[in-house]
């Protein structure tokens, strides 16, 4: 049956690729031929190649039952689109394999996933039964399911646990799952020697609805620079001051991890990424030692007009973790570089009380440069990107003088979109480095060398292309900056 629905998938996919619409088709990030995207999951090096799975609903442009869809890449650049790798066919998933992840073990690829059933007649969250599964593949693109390896969760009461992180430590095979017992989140931990077999190792992680949401959703745990970080996606966290202003988030909690299972945190929440549409973030460790992330590029309930392309979802770029003190850096994997062609070198300039038309123009590129803090007097000044002709299009990222913060607005970047999100600069700082990624339905800027991100969906028309310096009562001093053209590579 598994093959069959595989097959039927695959068709559903071909037959939409002729209706799909491009005019927001990513160039350089991927995203699902047609049909549905959201949480990456099963990021691994499996012989030589990485491979990215992903939530995946081939049959609409909607969220429904989940599929797993399938990317690999030898470079982190170039992605091949392989069959799609999961379907719900089974008794134990037969209303989706949601999120998990994959390991290798003896030449083997293994993937470790939730299977989900509807207990009612009609979708409630609160009639649901959750397990998890394992599949395995010699080739990296057939599986074989093996059924169900955790039948119910340790506290009979708990309906929603889900999206098992597996990794290996001290040659045992860990897992972790976020876990919701009431209002209240969970992070749970086990123990296998051969990924069939788990031994419940205990609630490593207690949580209460105020102030940490009501479930933890893609769980991650990994060691950098000698200290454990605790990823995941919090569902159900207030707004405070500026942060946590999308629907839900990615957050992160230094600690360490004990050999008993108990995550002993020793530092507070950090958001993960501070754009408008930034969720699920999953890591892989490398096999140069990098640790690489990849999170679902959009936002539950946000607008997302690709929808009547018949296709939706994108995932971010891949990024590079370190450790700087309690907080985690990010930037461009280093393998991005290759996206360049040619490069235009705009000499620094003063922009007094007005804008100044860059002389490049286009869908895809990436900028480089400087804002200088000690020269300006400007209440505001910064670039307005994706700007049309006339102006009524445009996506500003700016420093304002007055909050003393980063401000990426998106009130007039396009089809549906809004919102304002901004993160902190220091008081005693002179300069904020910049590096920024566009593509035609997306920005991701990266501040300072990674301290801090922005990500966020954008939908201007295709013939908004310009790009300005601004300053806002006041002149607002710029650097050289350097723009590449990136390659259009229609992943």
């Amino acid at each position: 049956m598994h093959a069959a629905l595989l097959d039927q998938a695959h068709r559903a996919i071909e037959k939409k690729l002729p209706e799909r619409g491009n005019d927001y088709r990513l160039g350089y990030h991927l995203s699902p031929p047609a049909g549905w995207m959201n949480d990456p999951n099963g990021l691994v090096f499996f012989r030589g190649e990485y491979h990215l799975f992903y939530q995946h609903h081939p049959y609409s442009a909607q969220w429904g039952p989940m599929h797993w869809g399938h990317a690999k890449s030898s470079d982190l650049v170039h992605w091949e689109h392989l069959p799609i790798a999961l379907a719900p066919s089974e008794a134990y998933d037969r209303d989706g394999c949601f999120s998990g992840s994959a390991v290798v073990l003896d030449d083997t690829l293994y993937l470790i996933y939730t299977g989900h059933l509807w207990l009612g007649e009609v979708r409630d969250d609160d009639k649901i039964r959750q397990v998890q599964c394992l599949a395995s593949s010699t080739d990296g693109i057939n599986f074989t399911k093996h059924g169900v390896v955790l039948q119910t969760p340790p506290d009979p009461s708990v309906m929603h646990w889900r999206d098992p992180k597996v990794w290996n430590r001290d040659g045992q095979w860990w897992m972790a799952l976020g876990a919701r017992q009431g209002d209240d989140p969970q992070l749970l931990l086990y123990r296998s020697r051969d990924l069939h077999d788990w031994e419940y190792l205990g609630c490593a992680l207690q949580g209460q609805r105020v102030p940490d949401g009501y479930m933890w959703e893609c769980p991650d745990i990994f060691e950098l620079d000698g200290r454990d970080f605790f990823l995941y996606s919090p569902q159900g966290l207030k707004p405070a001051g500026y942060d946590n202003w999308n629907l839900f988030q990615n957050s992160y909690r230094t600690g360490q991890l004990d050999d008993s299972g108990c995550f002993h945190v020793r530092g507070d929440l950090h958001e993960l990424d501070h754009g408008h549409d930034f969720y699920a973030a999953q890591t892989l460790l490398a096999p140069d030692g990098r640790r690489l992330l990849w999170a679902w590029m959009d936002m539950w309930e946000s607008p997302m007009p690709t929808q009547a392309d018949h296709w939706c979802g994108a995932l971010s770029l891949p990024r590079e973790l370190s450790r700087d003190g309690e907080r985690l850096r990010m930037r461009p994997a280093r393998e991005l570089a290759a996206l360049r062609q040619s490069q235009t070198l705009l000499q620094s300039c003063e922009v007094k009380s007005g804008s100044c038309v860059l002389d490049v123009q286009g869908a895809l590129l990436e900028f480089e440069l400087e804002l200088d803090l000690t020269g300006s007097s400007a209440e505001r000044f910064g670039l307005a990107l994706r700007c049309s002709e006339d102006g009524k299009e445009r996506t500003l990222l700016y420093f304002d003088a007055m909050a003393r913060r980063l401000v990426l607005d998106r009130q007039s970047s396009g089809a549906g979109v809004s919102g304002v999100r901004s993160v902190p600069i220091a008081a005693e700082q002179t300069r904020i480095a910049l590096r920024i990624f566009l593509d035609r339905s997306s920005i991701e800027v990266f501040v300072d060398d990674g301290a801090y991100t922005l990500s966020s969906r954008i939908y201007p028309r295709p013939d908004s292309l310009l790009a300005s310096a601004f300053a806002v009562n006041g002149t607002g001093c710029f650097s050289d900056i350097s723009v590449w053209r990136l390659a259009d590579l229609n992943i």
